[in-house]
């Protein structure tokens, strides 16, 4: 089986079930089977090659719900283009993909470079020309060509960043998509009465619970938008069983909310049919997970994994999270995941010793795009170096502990120093800069820059903040800039970036 066959099995058995909810329309499985399928046609017509890409620019939404889906019942390749990143990092993954369709919202297209695309499509649900809705009216009552490529074929390529400037793509292959469905379906127990709230991208990683939703039978409800209240007013009366969230997300609504006075009291009025609030993207600290507990309920949960092993490697349930012994852990391995300690030698390390958490099996992906040397440094001998660093403990439950790779991880996105050091540098004004990720209690990680200028020139934080903006897009930009007269440096003259965090932290703490 494809993955997209576990959609078609529950359509055709429940083909008056909704499948998507949103405060537009109800749409039923056997409607979304017959869109799907036109669609799917459609692309096909389009551009007949199997595995030609498909890039998807768009806000939660029916119908990007739809294309994704088309994409994968098409035999093609799904290329996310998140919104929120910059027009620049956008049409670098656009150069590097060359898609030979794109699906973009009206109000995303400024700034895309899309003149040497074959075919944009609009998201607009008019039947005018050129939209969604129009291909599907056209190809109606259509069923794509079969798919032929097998399970190590590509299904998607998503982008993390790289450390060159260049757009690093993970090949994700249909195993790994349809190892990542069964471990969902086996961690959670899916079944046709979960409601699950799409409260972040569907870009990133809340594309992972579309099929093992749709393939249990169950319903994805779209909220009104995206700010906290109406999140939780979704969460309180739209029968919400899951939703995944970035920490940031998570913090955010519990401060847009107010605790009741018994402990316990606001949850289960408030949320009564949630068993799900899965964090993911970015760690959250004991206190973090204790202050959601009280307020969601015993119900948070979370996963280990990365774009080069999509969720989920490793697994830990509400149930568990909510025992202080586990609080700190992140789990232990999924159905079909194979995960072990390693050291720098590549020898496997027993229980309670730290060293690289590596990863293989099916959930692994095929590698990177266009990237053979970047490919071969990260899966040896089976094993993909995930760069972070862990223990298992003797019940084989998986604790973080550090990255060997340099990476900010802040609001659930990877921020690479050097993409953001690059940029800075390209300013007239600025000699050398050093970025570092600083704890913070919105974004889980802030991205800080220490700045040194050439001499004789200016420039103020908010402008370097804006330059940054520009370039990388809001998430990526610093959110505080440090001025430096001569930054610290080895004896060798590099940067000594650890000096420079302790004495943004020490100054921190002088303030207050």
């Amino acid at each position: 089986m494809y993955p997209i066959d576990f959609f078609y099995r529950s359509a055709r058995l429940r083909p008056q079930a909704v499948a998507i909810s949103s405060s537009d329309e109800q749409v039923r499985y056997g409607t979304l089977l017959e869109r799907v399928q036109a669609l799917a046609a459609a692309f096909q017509a389009l551009d007949p090659a199997e595995q030609s890409r498909v890039g998807i620019c768009a806000s939660n939404s029916v119908e990007h719900i739809v294309a994704l889906l088309a994409v994968l019942a098409s035999g093609k390749i799904w290329v996310p283009l998140n919104p929120r990143n910059s027009s620049v990092e956008l049409n670098r993954t656009l150069e590097v993909t060359r898609p030979s369709i794109v699906v973009v919202e009206d109000k995303y297209r400024v700034g895309l470079q899309l003149q040497d695309v074959p075919s944009v499509i609009s998201t607009c649900p008019d039947e005018g020309g050129g939209t969604l809705a129009a291909l599907i009216s056209r190809h109606a009552g259509c069923t794509p060509a079969p798919i032929t490529c097998g399970m190590d074929a590509v299904q998607a390529i998503k982008f993390t960043g790289g450390s060159t400037g260049i757009p690093k793509g993970v090949m994700q292959p249909y195993r790994a998509w349809k190892a990542t469905l069964i471990n969902q379906i086996h961690a959670y127990r899916f079944n046709e009465q979960d409601r699950y709230l799409l409260a972040s991208p569907v870009t990133h990683g809340a594309s992972t619970y579309i099929l093992p939703i749709l393939a249990q039978g169950g319903c994805h409800v779209l909220p009104d938008d995206t700010y906290p209240q109406s999140i939780l007013r979704s969460l309180r009366e739209d029968g919400i069983t899951t939703s995944f969230m970035p920490p940031t997300l998570i913090y955010m609504l519990m401060a847009a909310g107010e605790e009741g006075r018994n402990e316990g009291e606001y949850a289960r009025l408030n949320f009564p049919a949630l068993r799900h609030l899965v964090y993911g993207g970015a760690p959250m600290p004991p206190e973090k997970i204790r202050a959601a507990q009280r307020f969601f309920g015993p119900v948070l949960a979370t996963t280990y994994g990365q774009t080069e092993a999509p969720q989920i490697v490793t697994f830990i349930s509400a149930e568990e999270l909510a025992q202080e012994d586990n609080v700190g852990s992140v789990g232990r391995m999924a159905l079909t995941a194979d995960m072990a300690i390693m050291d720098p030698e590549g020898r496997l390390l027993p229980s309670g010793e730290v060293g690289e958490i590596v990863v293989r099996g099916d959930l692994v992906m095929a590698g990177y795009w266009n990237m053979p040397d970047k490919t071969a440094e990260t899966i040896i001998d089976g094993w993909l170096h995930t760069g972070d660093r862990g223990f298992l403990d003797a019940r084989g439950y998986l604790y973080l502990r550090d990255r060997l790779r340099e990476v900010i991880i802040t609001g659930g996105f990877n921020v690479y120093p050097i993409d953001v050091e690059d940029v800075l540098t390209r300013h007239p004004a600025v000699h050398e800069s050093a970025v570092f990720g600083v704890d913070d209690d919105k974004w889980g990680e802030a991205v800080h820059a220490a700045v040194q200028l050439k001499p004789g020139c200016q420039v103020n934080a908010a402008e370097l903040i804006m330059f940054a903006k520009e370039e990388l897009g809001s998430v990526k930009a610093p959110k505080h800039v440090h001025f430096y007269e001569s930054l610290p440096r080895s004896p060798v003259g590099k940067v000594q970036k650890d000096a420079v965090k302790r004495d943004v932290l020490d100054q921190a703490a002088a303030q207050h």
